[in-house]
């Protein structure tokens, strides 16, 4: 590490022992491998060290290959760096063990989706998360990580962040920004981040990172809970946005608990309570996480939007409805809807919350998409395979080996053809469902999207 200026603003916010220190393990400390189970999902937890900040979190004693691993591809676990889940630690102790019904949650800068679905299984079934990027691409990716996950209590939308200081003012109860930063945290494991920082980017980042956070913060009701976070170590993208934050805004402070033993480096700005991750010091890549409370005379009083600017979805026919209805289970009450040709199912408790989010804001997915009709035959989409409502009972079913399962991911005819019932098909792996395919006679028509399609390269 031989960047004089960012050695220079290490020194300037920890002694030089630590500084020397958290270089050394920047540049050669071995990177840890950590995954986080999805507890909708009858993924068996496999052998690894509990992360103790998160329930759910699981250190591995080696990496994998993910992309081979088809519970990795069904969604029963997410691949994400330790100190990230911390923001759920948060969040859980802001909330006091309060019940989260109807709990309205913006991720702000959400991609690629780790702390979404973290969010998603804090809230549960009936609190709502929206998660949004503005960069398009960036979206797309978070929308198959959200379908991949598959609670369906999540909208995943790309707008910039004043378009919901603009219309959804004072409606969210929890606001996150992982804002886009200079990156530092991320030095041990890419290069990338490395050859691209510098100081101009770094106020340049400082910069933009208060236009979010205002944004956000507009967004938020008042009694609201606001997570700041970003993975990089500085002062100007950190502390001092929150001070700022705080200087210019009624912000309230709430205490985190945090045992001594997770070595989290603790500071102060403005009411606001500071966590950084260090890597020389905890078991994970870089992060820094804030947390305060939105002050005012309410605690609870949400804004109503603004006059919707569009109706994005149409009703289902009473009799495709009963048959779509024997797809899914009838343990959560879902609300059923078109955008265009397609049929989406929603958590009944979300249904008005979720079509306020679709009237403004650009919407890229949301629910679970369960499929549409060819005339009078059903054709299931994907998204609906991997959902926590799926009703397994209503298909055929097949288990497939882990040749056949890597053959549907790289959608190549299948070897077990002879195995497969006529018509269409639900392929489990270990028990745990990965898609739809359809047996024409002695071939297979595989219904996995032509984009979610692994190539060769990737394994």
């Amino acid at each position: 590490m031989t960047n004089t200026d960012f050695i220079t603003l290490l020194r300037e916010q920890m002694p030089e022992e630590e500084v020397q220190r958290l270089i050394e393990a920047l540049q050669s400390a071995p990177q840890p491998t950590s995954i986080r189970l999805n507890p909708h999902k009858p993924y068996p937890a496999p052998e690894g060290r509990e992360v103790g900040w998160c329930r759910w979190g699981r250190y591995l004693a080696e990496r994998p290959s993910f992309t081979r691993d088809g519970h990795f591809q069904a969604g029963g676990y997410y691949v994400q760096e330790a100190s990230s889940m911390f923001v759920g630690h948060l969040l859980e102790q802001a909330l006091g063990g309060e019940k989260t019904e109807g709990l309205r949650l913006l991720d702000m800068c959400a991609a690629p989706g780790g702390k979404s679905t973290l969010y998603s299984s804090i809230v549960g079934e009936r609190g709502l998360v929206v998660a949004n990027e503005v960069i398009r691409a960036r979206a797309l990716t978070l929308a198959d990580n959200i379908m991949r996950w598959g609670v369906g209590n999540t909208v995943v939308t790309s707008n910039d962040p004043s378009h919901f200081a603009g219309s959804l003012e004072g409606w969210f109860d929890v606001v996150a920004v992982d804002a886009p930063c200079s990156g530092e945290g991320m030095f041990r494991k890419s290069e990338e981040a490395r050859e691209n920082w510098s100081l101009d980017n770094v106020r340049l980042c400082a910069t933009r990172q208060r236009r979010i956070m205002a944004d956000a913060w507009a967004s938020l009701r008042e009694g609201g809970i606001f997570i700041y976070s970003t993975c990089t170590f500085n002062r100007a993208e950190n502390e001092e946005n929150m001070e700022w934050l705080c200087g210019e805004f009624d912000c309230e402070r709430i205490e985190i608990i945090c045992p001594e033993e997770w070595n989290i480096a603790r500071t102060e700005a403005g009411v606001a309570e500071c966590f950084h991750f260090y890597p020389h010091r905890t078991e994970g890549e870089g992060l820094f996480a804030a947390i305060v409370r939105k002050g005012g005379e309410s605690t609870s009083r949400r804004k109503a939007p603004k006059k919707a600017r569009k109706n994005p979805f149409g009703e289902v026919d009473k009799r495709v409805a009963k048959e779509i209805a024997g797809y899914l289970q009838d343990s959560t009450p879902l609300h059923l809807a078109t955008i265009g040709e397609s049929i989406y199912a929603y958590p009944a408790p979300l249904w008005e919350d979720i079509r306020t989010v679709a009237e403004q804001m650009s919407v890229l997915f949301s629910g679970v998409k369960v499929g549409e009709m060819f005339g009078k035959k059903f054709r299931p989409d994907h998204s609906l395979a991997l959902s926590a409502h799926l009703n397994m009972e209503a298909f055929q079913r097949v288990e497939l080996t882990e040749e056949d399962m890597l053959r549907y991911f790289r959608r190549e005819e299948l070897s077990c053809v002879s195995a497969l019932g006529e018509g269409l098909n639900l392929l489990l792996f270990e028990g745990q469902p990965i898609g739809f395919t359809k047996r024409i006679g002695s071939r297979t028509n595989s219904l996995l999207p032509k984009e979610l399609r692994i190539l060769s390269q990737n394994f």
